[in-house]
């Protein structure tokens, strides 16, 4: 039998697993939308009830495909969408949360975040968010792609720190947030969401990966998302159309890999020696 997925505790006492769903590509080809489907169902049989999308993704042609995998079940699922950075002023989010609401047919965002940066005040978009929650319609909010001077200068907005997470670029290739920004939020309890833990499939064809990986009869993307969902604080979120590919990123909660071998890790994917720019996808 499989380990239990862990899981996480967010601000709000919410708890969550620490492996959850990518859908990024998904909804772009109408042919695929059955098996996108019938994939992120499979995904919740097994215990990853975390669904990651946006109104980005297939412009709502995600959200749409979650729509049909969460039918009859939604409350089985911890549901995360994000708006667009030119939707995210004070009625903008508002309107664009309507907007993915009805793209996935359900009436609450269990965690709603801000998906880049953009030209309206962070203070608006807090205001929409905050509106948002108060009516029941999220029941977090969060953001993505922010470094630390950015989540530092959300803070200090009134509101600001009811932040529920971060969601960023983060594997094994893309270590740069280990120096700053995940300690940071590390210390103020706001989780960190990995998005694209496998590197878009890069990793799998790394050689070191592939040698240790076969020590454990396991896949080089198995032993990735084992370097993620063993760290404090991290959700990963991995995206697959396939059922089977579905299954293996589950049994990745079952490895335990040696310290030698996270050591030899640590040499094939060195950990940053100072700050870097915050990296994005």
């Amino acid at each position: 039998m499989s380990d239990p997925i862990p899981t996480i505790t967010l601000p709000s006492g919410a708890k969550i697993p620490a492996l959850g769903l990518g859908t990024w590509q998904m909804g772009e080809e109408p042919r695929k939308a059955g098996i996108e489907a019938e994939s992120l169902k499979r995904g919740i049989d097994l215990g990853m009830t975390l669904i990651d999308t946006a109104e980005m993704y297939a412009e709502g042609g995600a959200e749409r495909i979650v729509g049909k995998a969460i039918e009859g079940r939604r409350d089985k699922v911890f549901l995360v969408s994000k708006v667009y950075p030119w939707n995210a002023s004070r009625d903008g989010v508002i309107a664009a949360c309507e907007r993915s609401l009805e793209r996935m047919g359900t009436d609450r965002i269990d965690l709603y975040l801000l998906h880049w940066r953009g030209q309206h005040p962070l203070g608006e978009t807090v205001a929409g968010f905050e509106t948002l929650r108060q009516q029941g319609k999220i029941g977090a909010w969060g953001v993505s792609n922010f470094d630390q001077d950015d989540m530092e200068e959300l803070m200090e907005l009134p509101d600001g720190a009811n932040c529920a997470t971060n969601q960023v670029l983060y594997n094994l290739s893309r270590r740069g947030i280990e120096y700053d920004l995940l300690p940071w939020c590390r210390e103020r309890n706001i989780p960190v969401m990995a998005y694209s833990p496998i590197e878009q499939g890069r990793l799998a064809r790394n050689a070191e990966l592939i040698r240790i990986a076969k020590a454990y009869q396991a896949t080089p993307a198995q032993v990735a998302l084992a370097f993620l969902v063993k760290r404090q604080g991290v959700i990963a979120i991995p995206k697959t159309a396939n059922p089977d590919r579905i299954d293996e990123n589950r049994e990745a909660i079952s490895l335990e890999i040696s310290e030698e071998d996270w050591a030899a890790l640590d040499r094939a994917f060195p950990p940053p020696r100072g700050k870097t720019p915050l990296e994005m996808i």
